[in-house]
């Protein structure tokens, strides 16, 4: 009996399963990138998406597998690994849902989404609860091609959507390890006012732009101080940076810390679980995300 799934990311399957076992989940079978468990759901970081109440439905026919989701509730997205004749028509009777590329600034959907595929030509499994908001985990935007410096802002938007809010025109933001400023443009283009800290510098047109500061100083010398967010995308040992951030927490220093865990080598998956442990603190594998986890938190006051 299947009880949970996770699906990977391409290329990370082996960091889902390193995961798992730390967790003492069995993964039972692969279907596709998903991993199919008979324990319970598990809230793990290394899953873009998962299936948290999947059950397996005969399939006697298209219509029947068809009438069987829609009894359930409205909107489904589909996993198609095989027999994708047979899942393309049991889609067609089904209410369509509508996936487009969020416009930045846009929160995650908030409408109740669930997961289905076929396992068999007569098997379903379909959950109708799963963690990610969007289809299969994948979190689109239209893309800015001319003004960042970097492509690293997609992974900031995809935080900020998961979080559902961003920072408003006047608050204060921090973005250590700026450089080039892929960051420091998203904030300030949302009319926040941003300090880049960074050894090197900004690209001239982000240092250009109103309400951008640069700092040169050292992410990890500086002492906590007032701001509304404290962002960071700096290169570090995970352990290092759960340090800093353990120290902005504590001084009660930022409102809202959004950071992308880096890994070198082997992945530090005990530093991950520190800062997963973090009151008011979620870790995740964003779409847009590599070898790295972001974290986000907010202060409960």
């Amino acid at each position: 009996m299947i009880r949970s799934t996770y699906l990977a990311a391409p290329g990370f399957e082996a960091k889902l399963v390193e995961e798992l076992t730390r967790r003492g989940v069995t993964i039972d079978q692969w279907h596709g990138l998903m991993a199919l468990s008979r324990d319970e759901p598990f809230p793990v970081a290394w899953a873009l998406d998962a299936w948290t109440a999947p059950v397996e439905i005969p399939v006697p026919s298209i219509k029947a597998g068809a009438d069987a989701l829609r009894a359930m509730q409205r909107n489904w997205a589909a996993y198609a690994v095989k027999i994708f004749r047979r899942m393309t028509l049991i889609g067609e009777r089904l209410p369509p849902v509508h996936v487009r590329p969020l416009v930045f600034p846009a929160a995650a959907p908030t409408s109740h989404l669930g997961g289905w595929t076929l396992l068999a030509p007569d098997r379903m499994l379909a959950s109708p609860t799963k963690t990610s908001p969007f289809v299969n985990g994948e979190c689109l935007f239209v893309e800015d091609r001319i003004g960042p410096p970097s492509r690293a802002y997609l992974k900031l938007w995809e935080a900020l959507a998961r979080l559902r809010r961003w920072p408003l025109p006047g608050e204060t933001c921090l973005d250590l390890g700026a450089s080039p400023g892929g960051w420091t443009w998203a904030l300030a283009q949302l009319g926040a006012t941003v300090t880049a800290v960074d050894k090197a510098p900004l690209a001239p047109e982000v240092a250009a732009m109103p309400g951008v500061t640069w700092r040169q100083d050292s992410a990890f010398a500086m002492a906590p101080e007032p701001v509304d967010w404290l962002f960071s995308d700096v290169i570090a040992y995970p352990e290092r940076l759960l340090a800093l951030v353990q120290r902005w927490i504590e001084a009660g220093a930022a409102k809202h810390i959004v950071c992308t865990i880096k890994f070198q080598g082997e992945t530090a998956h005990e530093a991950a679980e520190a800062f997963a442990a973090i009151p008011g603190g979620q870790v995740m594998h964003l779409f847009h995300n590599k070898h790295e986890l972001t974290f986000l938190w907010e202060s409960p006051t």
